[in-house]
C-alpha cells in the first residue's frame, strides 16, 4: 500500500467525503458523531506495515471487531517501519506494530516505548535469499547485498554474519526497502538480498522456484525477530481501557482466523493484495502468539522466545554496530500488566 505523507489511513479521505456529502446528510453525520462520543466510543490510529504476522489485526479492522470495546481503530499502513517509532513519539498515531530490536534501540535512545502485548515472532518469514552462486552465508564475503538499514532485514543479517565469523565490513552493503529486493535480484544487480514477506515469495517464485533460495532464516534463530504492539508510556497511562480493548480485539482476529480460516484468508488476502492460498502459505512462515503463552514472553529464561533472552543478544549487536552506546534494561521494554490480566 502507497503512504499519503506519512502514512495513509484505510478509510477514504475526509476531502473526498467532505466533496461527496450533501448538506443534510453531513448534519446527519455531525449528530451521530456526537452520539458516538457520547456513548464513550474512542478513536485510536495505530500504525502498521503489511506483513502476514498481523493479521489478525487485519481481521479485527475488516471485521470491526473493535467495536464491542468502544474502540474506532484504524490502521495507519506504512511502507518503511522506521518510520514508525517516530510518528509514535510524535503523537502521530496512538501506538504501532513494531519488531522487539526496534523496541530496544528506541529505549536505549530514551524513549519511553513499551510492548504491551506480544504478536509474533517470525518462523521463516524473514529470509536471506540468494543465486545459485552463494552456497552458505560463508560465501557472503565480497557479495553485494542488499537490505533495509536499521531494520529486521539489518539485523537478520548481522545475526547471520555474526555466527558465521563475519561481520558488516566483509560484505558490499546496499541500501533499499525490502520490497525493491525482489526487482534488483530479477535484473541481477545483487547476488544476495534481506526481505520478508509478501516480498519473500515473490523472489523464490522467480525462474520456476530454481532462480534463487533461502541461505539463512528467522526459523534459523527463533524469536529473535518477533513483532510486538508498542505504545508510549504516557499513552499507556492516559488510555489503558482502550488499550485492552485492542489487545482482546486482536485475540478476537486470531480466534476467527482458527475457526474460518478460509474467510479469513480472503480478508488478508484483499488487505495485502495478494491471494488467499498465498496467505495461506505465508502465514506458515510465522508464529502467532496465543494468550496463554503470551505472559512466558515477559519471563526471565534462557529461550530467545522471552524478551530477556533475545533482548540481550539483540542489544550486543545494536550496540556492536553503533546503532545504541548502552543496552537497556528488558524490563524498561516493557510493561506485562495488559497481558498478566487477561491470561489469568
Amino acid at each position: 500500500m502507497k503512504l499519503a505523507g506519512l502514512f495513509s489511513p484505510s478509510a477514504a479521505s475526509p476531502s473526498v467525503l467532505g466533496r461527496l456529502l450533501k448538506p443534510a446528510l453531513g448534519a446527519a453525520l455531525s449528530l451521530a458523531a456526537a452520539t458516538t462520543f457520547a456513548q464513550g466510543v474512542t478513536s485510536m490510529k495505530i500504525a502498521t506495515v503489511v506483513w502476514i504476522g498481523y493479521g489478525p489485526f487485519y481481521v479485527a479492522e475488516s471485521l470491526d471487531l473493535f467495536k464491542k470495546y468502544n474502540l474506532k481503530v484504524s490502521l495507519q499502513v506504512f511502507t518503511d517501519p522506521a518510520l514508525i517509532p517516530p510518528a509514535i513519539a510524535s503523537g502521530a498515531v496512538d501506538g504501532g506494530m513494531l519488531t522487539y530490536d526496534q523496541v530496544v534501540g528506541q529505549v536505549a535512545a530514551g524513549k519511553a516505548m513499551k510492548v504491551v502485548m506480544p504478536i509474533d515472532y517470525s518462523n521463516g518469514g524473514d529470509a536471506i535469499v540468494a543465486d545459485a552462486s552463494v552456497k552458505s552465508v560463508k560465501d557472503f564475503k565480497g557479495k553485494k547485498i542488499g537490505y533495509n538499514p536499521l531494520s529486521p532485514s539489518d539485523f537478520l543479517l548481522s545475526y547471520a554474519l555474526k555466527v558465521n565469523g563475519l561481520g558488516e565490513k566483509d560484505i558490499s552493503p546496499v541500501s533499499m526497502t525490502p520490497e525493491a529486493v525482489p526487482a534488483a535480484m530479477a535484473s541481477g544487480q545483487l547476488p544476495v538480498g534481506v526481505t520478508y514477506e509478501p516480498s519473500l515469495s515473490q523472489i523464490l517464485s522467480q525462474g520456476g522456484g530454481n532462480k534463487f533460495k533461502v541461505v539463512f532464516s528467522s526459523k534459523d534463530a527463533p524469536g529473535l525477530i518477533a513483532d510486538v504492539l508498542v505504545f508510549d508510556d504516557k499513552v499507556i497511562k492516559a488510555k489503558p481501557a482502550p488499550i485492552n480493548g485492542i489487545i482482546k480485539a486482536y485475540l478476537d482476529g486470531l480466534a476467527y482466523m482458527k475457526a474460518k480460516p478460509d474467510d479469513a484468508a480472503k480478508i488478508i488476502g484483499k488487505f495485502m493484495g495478494i491471494p488467499p492460498a498465498e496467505v495461506k502459505d505465508q502465514l506458515s512462515g510465522v508464529y502467532n502468539i496465543p494468550l496463554a503463552e503470551m505472559p512466558k514472553a515477559f519471563l526471565p529464561a534462557k529461550e530467545t522466545t522471552s524478551y530477556y533472552a533475545s533482548g540481550e543478544v539483540i542489544g550486543e549487536l545494536l550496540k556492536a554496530k553503533g546503532q545504541i552506546s548502552k543496552v537497556p534494561a528488558t524490563e524498561a521494554t516493557m510493561d506485562a500488566s495488559f497481558v498478566k490480566a487477561l491470561a489469568k
